[in-house]
């Protein structure tokens, strides 16, 4: 059975490189929570394969030359559970501007499968790149 480390450096490896290879990773009621995404208009939480991989579709889609780079995966005392600092770049397809993030994870593992993922990032970094609207900002502005 894999660990959550070893799955973790998976989804990494996989996550854009190889999607398929990704879908194997990730268990069918998979539970995605996202707790800065709805500043975005995007869901907190995905629940089940279907609303992750509609969601992750849209991403890989959005975003091209996506890569992940310096990665820090640490394990737990469990060993279903792990979690990870990563920085990642792309380029916003829409935009045309360069999408830079830091993203931190935390997973748990299930019968072999990543089974609940939390992801943090920067929401303002991600409404720049996007050129989306940061709700509370146009305020703050025009004070």
């Amino acid at each position: 059975m894999r660990t959550a480390t070893e799955l973790l450096q998976q989804h990494f490896d996989t996550f854009v490189a190889n999607q398929p290879q990704w879908q194997t990773l990730i268990a069918d009621d998979l539970l995605w929570e996202l707790p800065f995404a709805p500043s975005l208009g995007h869901p907190a939480q995905l629940a089940g394969r279907e609303a992750v991989l509609h969601h992750v579709g849209w991403f890989v889609g959005a975003v091209e030359e996506f890569r992940f780079y310096d990665l820090r995966i640490h394990a737990s005392n469990n060993p279903d559970e792990a979690s990870a600092e990563v920085r990642a770049e792309g380029i916003i397809t829409a935009t045309g501007r360069t999408y830079r993030q830091d993203y931190v994870l935390f997973v748990r593992v299930k019968n072999g499968k990543i089974a609940f993922i939390r992801e943090y990032f920067d929401p303002v970094k991600a409404a720049l790149a996007l050129e989306a609207p940061i709700p509370g900002f146009e305020a703050i502005i025009s004070v």
